[in-house]
């Protein structure tokens, strides 16, 4: 392969996958023409030379956020020692809350609530996806009406096809997570990290972290350090009988290896199969294919929703819309 394609490749398809952020299309779009800014990111091992990170790097290092490529372009020729040292020791942990409003109706399809729940969350940052208690939803349907459920902030989604949206919220009684590198709610510099990682453009979203932050400071999750191809069959252990075990990711196995990702998708088919958990996964189209191949193929870039290895519907990757089969 040419040297260089590897990082033209991941920009240009960032370009269209950031497509809710003018700043990051045109940055991404700079950085796949630009030779000198593409050595820079070729010294990166290659687990951190995807473009969000880097952004996120440059930002944190004042490259003015929305602005022109030029601004980022001379934050990382004049500051590239502070960039990378960033980059090395930090990761994109983005913890979107609004993917509630996607996965929450796949939590409901499980059993509809019959059991309480036991939250497992692998790739779980600092665990605020663990609170789908707590939050208020918005549902908006094709035909103009809309479902809403639950107190607290608001997280609002809107339906392009009709949904199966639950009566009532889950009793949840555990909330553990694994992760390389969990985050602390109660760091200031962990979470502000964490809000650094939102598009520049998204102030509601940066309001809504910061909410969920909160909400998730009063009830710190328990999150576990490690690798979750070790650690989760523990923490399965761990969970209380009397409910419903579910594992979950958003936007987490597309940054394994192409082998682990392999022996993830084996591990969870096994544990299902064993009646150990249930599982919901929300990942890009290309990450498992195994369950993207169940169902319709996407026509654009999203999530693929999946419950216990099967395709359930298409999903925004930061949860503005579903699209269920």
């Amino acid at each position: 392969m040419e040297p260089y394609a590897e990082v033209v490749e991941s920009y240009s398809t960032f370009a269209l996958e950031a497509k809710d952020s003018a700043c990051f299309v045109e940055w991404s779009l700079g950085v796949a023409d630009d030779r000198e800014v593409q050595d820079l990111i070729r010294t990166l091992p290659p687990v951190k030379q995807q473009p969000n990170l880097v952004f996120a790097a440059a930002r944190w290092h004042g490259a003015p956020a929305p602005g022109p490529y030029a601004g980022f372009r001379r934050t990382l020729l004049e500051l590239w020692d502070a960039v990378r040292a960033t980059i090395l020791v930090r990761s994109t942990q983005t913890n979107e809350v609004g993917r509630l409003a996607t996965l929450l109706p796949a939590f409901a399809g499980i059993d509809g609530f019959s059991k309480p729940l036991a939250l497992i969350e692998v790739g779980a940052s600092a665990g605020l996806n663990l609170f789908p208690d707590r939050f208020r939803f918005t549902w908006a349907r094709p035909d103009g009406t809309t479902h809403q459920l639950g107190d607290g902030p608001e997280l609002a989604c809107r339906l392009r096809a009709d949904a199966p949206l639950p009566e009532r919220l889950p009793q949840v009684v555990a909330r553990a997570g694994i992760d390389l590198n969990p985050l602390d709610v109660s760091d200031p510099d962990a979470m502000a990290w964490l809000t650094n990682l939102v598009f520049p453009e998204q102030e509601e979203r940066r309001a809504r972290l910061r909410r969920a932050i909160a909400i998730a400071a009063a009830e710190p999750p328990d999150l576990v350090r490690g690798n979750l191809l070790e650690e989760l069959p523990a923490m399965l252990d761990a969970m209380p009988a009397e409910a419903t075990a579910v594992v979950f990711h958003s936007a987490v196995i597309a940054y394994l290896e192409e082998g682990d990702r392999r022996r993830f998708a084996a591990m969870m088919a096994d544990l299902v199969a064993t009646g150990r958990c249930r599982w919901v996964s929300n990942e890009g189209g290309n990450v498992l294919p195994e369950i993207t191949s169940t169902g319709p193929s996407p026509t654009e870039p999203c999530f693929v929703l999946g419950i216990d290895g099967r395709s359930v519907a298409f999903t925004h990757g930061h949860g503005a819309w579903l699209d269920w089969h």
